[in-house]
């Protein structure tokens, strides 16, 4: 047999080899831009319950949202709410207001309105709603982030 011939089928299975390796090693390729569909339990979320609002949604402005959270998560009667492009740069903010008595660990209604741009690169982003922590003690530092589309 030639060496050529030989040569090629030489870095042919070793370049089958490296590609099996890497897929052993490195598990799926996930695609970064393209946020996955399937929503596990996120940090905090037991903190938020009737949101109109869900994970992976598309959302256009101005987006209003309104649901409940624990008591807790306010301070004299509200908290903040931010959303971030895929980078994470802050494209609008709001404060959540309690419709109700905040002044317990209960669920509390609220409400915020975003106003906001779509970003023009990427379409995904995600809402942050920041516990009220004005003792500034990190141990009360709380967020819950929920992914979204932007439409």
């Amino acid at each position: 047999m030639p060496m050529k011939i030989m040569n090629k089928k030489i870095w042919l299975i070793i370049f089958v080899i490296l590609i099996a390796a890497g897929v052993v090693v490195f598990g799926s390729v996930q695609k970064l831009s393209e946020p996955s569909t399937v929503v596990t339990t996120l940090p905090n979320s037991e903190n938020f319950r009737n949101l109109n609002i869900v994970p992976g949604q598309k959302i256009t402005s101005p987006l209003k949202i309104t649901g409940e959270a624990k008591g807790v998560w306010f301070f004299e009667a509200i908290f903040s709410v931010f959303l971030v492009n895929w980078d994470g740069l802050i494209i609008a903010q709001g404060i959540a207001q309690a419709k109700s008595d905040w002044m317990t660990t209960d669920f509390v209604p609220f409400e915020v309105e975003l106003k906001f741009t779509k970003p023009d690169y990427k379409n995904n982003g995600t809402i942050i709603f920041k516990k009220d922590n004005p003792s500034g003690l990190p141990q009360y530092e709380a967020a819950y982030e929920m992914p979204i589309l932007f439409e």
